[in-house]
């Protein structure tokens, strides 16, 4: 696990869209895993903007988001296909038949429907490079606490903080899912690199967790020290409550020296 200290969210932005265009821009057909919620918005926009920019194409990316709510369609504005969209793909060149979210529509099996995703994974290549968030609680995806780490994609029941997390973004009168379907805790982990961005004090306390933390279903994310290629990019809110930050800054300062000196290499 690389953990990367930034001053504000803009850097975490701009590291995090430099991992996304050299992985575009050096694999033929890449596979992107993707991610909803507010902080990887900035990334889209920045994303967006390269591409206006003509610095990258999505003709050939394939893409697989984590996790998509049950019980309302891709038409509807709350639906994560409708987030995707939205933010990314009604502005890129990407084929949208090659964008993926785990669905179950009403009348279809779970279990088969999770298997398929997984397997559309596989036929893909594998995921090269996933975005992720964290949830104030810790989780990935829609992986609570008490998922297992040996997850695969499934349905999910959201925990109170999440929906209380999420609530804003509903109207009063407007249904809210309570269930998820998401990529498993293993299904992650099968990524070849991990990219997670966490920004603001409110994501202190599950980042801590994340990283000076035991292993443990309580805190899903800790199963990102099991990755050998996970990055975790941080402002200095979400990381002002990590153990030893003095030596994170330092190795910050190590590493930055040693790309400057020989580059960056990522074996995709």
């Amino acid at each position: 696990m690389q953990v990367i200290i930034f001053d504000d969210a803009q850097q975490v932005t701009n590291n995090a869209t430099q991992w996304v265009v050299e992985l575009i821009n050096k694999k033929p057909n890449p596979v992107l895993g993707l991610a909803t919620g507010s902080t990887p918005i900035s990334l889209y926009k920045s994303l967006v903007t390269k591409y206006k920019a003509g610095e990258l194409s999505f003709k050939n990316t394939t893409s697989f988001n984590l996790d998509e709510y049950l019980g309302i369609d891709g038409s509807n504005k709350q639906s994560y296909r409708y987030f995707m969209d939205k933010n990314l793909f009604d502005h890129v060149d990407i084929n949208k038949n090659n964008t993926f979210l785990p669905t179950c529509a009403r009348g279809e099996n779970p279990r088969e429907q999770g298997l398929s995703y997984e397997e559309s994974i596989k036929k893909a290549g594998g995921i090269d490079l996933q975005i992720l968030g964290i949830g104030a609680n810790g989780h990935i995806g829609f992986n609570e606490p008490t998922s297992s780490l040996a997850s695969r994609t499934r349905i999910k029941t959201l925990t109170q903080q999440t929906l209380d997390d999420n609530s804003r973004l509903f109207k009063s009168d407007e249904f809210q899912p309570t269930l998820a379907m998401t990529m498993g805790i293993a299904t992650i982990l099968d990524a070849r690199y991990v990219l997670l961005m966490a920004t603001g004090k409110n994501k202190a306390k599950a980042v801590k967790d994340m990283i000076n933390g035991p292993l443990s279903a309580t805190c899903p994310s800790s199963a990102l020290q099991l990755h050998e290629n996970a990055i975790i990019l941080l402002d200095k809110e979400a990381a002002s409550e990590l153990e030893n930050l003095d030596y994170y800054t330092w190795a910050n300062t190590q590493n930055r020296k040693i790309n400057q000196e020989f580059g960056l290499y990522h074996n995709y």
